[in-house]
């Protein structure tokens, strides 16, 4: 399986949209016509094949994604909900513990705030010190 990683916001501002890439001539020569794209980061548009986004947590903030090498084995259960690599916690931890750290947080401005304030996609992707301050109540269709 080909898993394209992607540090995602909180390391990189402009986070490119990984999720609409087609396959490589290589696989496409093969006769493959699919690959699931796992992914943190976004994708507006529609997409070529099978998508995962928004990964939570973030690769650049120490999420499992950051880890993932080739000829890792990874489930897709679309209908239970359930994405899976099958490693065992102590080679995450082994893993999470040799990783590099490639984030270079920005001292001041909007990525300096972006970086230290928006939230991970599974609580919102909102400003943190905006969180409750809205409403839940959606009054118009935003697309």
């Amino acid at each position: 399986m080909l898993v394209l990683k992607n540090v995602g916001p909180k390391g990189y501002p402009g986070m490119p949209e990984v999720g609409n890439m087609s396959l490589p001539a290589k696989l496409l020569n093969k006769g493959i016509t699919d690959m699931v794209r796992i992914s943190d980061g976004r994708m507006s548009g529609t997409a070529f094949g099978t998508v995962v986004l928004h990964i939570s947590p973030e690769a650049a903030v120490g999420g499992v994604l950051n880890i993932i090498e080739n000829g890792d084995m990874i489930t897709l259960d679309v209908s239970n909900r359930i994405l899976h690599v099958d490693l065992s916690d102590e080679e995450i931890a082994t893993r999470k513990q040799k990783k590099k750290q490639i984030v270079q947080f920005q001292e001041r401005g909007y990525v300096h705030l972006y970086q230290k304030h928006v939230e991970q996609a599974n609580l919102g992707a909102d400003l943190d010190f905006l969180r409750g301050g809205s409403g839940s109540e959606v009054t118009r269709d935003s697309h």
